[in-house]
């Protein structure tokens, strides 16, 4: 891949990305434009990839610290968007896809052309609010915004949802798409060499639920317990929802059926 890479943000997506790409990666915490062009000019990159951003424990923490939260997941976007405008830098962002309503009933999976509805989490409305202003961007700027869709990774973190899964005594029974790391990494490689700019969902082929997940645990793990509950058992607002992938398709890279990566997940993850 030509070009070098400055990762911003430490967490669970920055430091997966550091690793497979060998790249550079700031700390930093980003206040102000002058704090992203220090950075900016202690790295010297040819690319910025923006993995800050704020959830908490759960996305209900968010409404806990709002000034926070649209720090980390509005302003800090936009501020590094600016930053690697006027130094004639690549940036992508790393965005999500909780930010739609979703009827099983009579939607189809949704394309990054739908404008985003889900206004009820204030976690959506801080990504939304970024998110719409890069888009707008992006027809002018090399900006890609790349939206994840629930995490699952082969090794244990507190963001990875089987992790999550693990600690909870019921589960939902409902049909998600699922972004397994180790394709998302793929995935964006392959956008950054083709110069890809605007949205793209990054989801694998597919939809899971969550029981389908933990069975594939318990063919190693027998003694794993849990119980399905419907949405409104959970008492929690939160989007559930299929992602089209088309446009990632139409790109030349194809993402694996999310089945297919379940075994080769759950035997990585129980090696550590």
């Amino acid at each position: 891949m030509r070009g070098k890479i400055l990762i911003f943000g430490k967490g669970f997506i920055g430091n997966r990305i550091r690793e497979y790409l060998k790249c550079d990666i700031s700390g930093r915490r980003i206040f102000s434009y002058r704090d992203a062009q220090k950075e900016i000019k202690r790295f010297k990159p040819d690319v910025i990839i923006n993995c800050i951003g704020h959830t908490g424990r759960n996305v209900d923490d968010c409404e806990k610290d709002i000034d926070k939260t649209l720090l980390a997941n509005t302003f800090v976007p936009v501020i590094l968007a600016e930053a690697a405008l006027r130094n004639n830098i690549r940036f992508v962002h790393i965005s999500s896809g909780c930010i739609y309503h979703y009827d099983y009933h009579k939607d189809h999976p949704v394309p990054e052309s739908k404008a985003p509805d889900f206004f009820d989490l204030f976690y959506s409305r801080s990504k939304i609010y970024a998110e719409e202003a890069l888009d707008v961007l992006s027809q002018a700027y090399p900006i890609l915004i790349l939206r994840l869709r629930i995490p699952l990774d082969g090794r244990p973190h507190p963001r990875n949802i089987l992790t999550k899964l693990l600690k909870y005594k019921k589960i939902i029974d409902i049909p998600n798409s699922i972004t397994y790391l180790p394709d998302f990494l793929k995935a964006l490689k392959h956008l950054i060499k083709i110069r890809a700019n605007g949205i793209y969902n990054i989801a694998n082929k597919g939809k899971l639920r969550y029981p389908e997940l933990l069975e594939a645990y318990k063919k190693y793990m027998p003694r794993c317990k849990y119980e399905t509950t419907d949405n409104a058992g959970l008492r929690l607002l939160r989007t559930n929802l299929l992602l089209s992938g088309r446009k990632l398709s139409n790109s030349g890279f194809l993402m694996p059926n999310i089945h297919e990566v379940l075994e080769e997940c759950v035997r990585e993850y129980l090696k550590y």
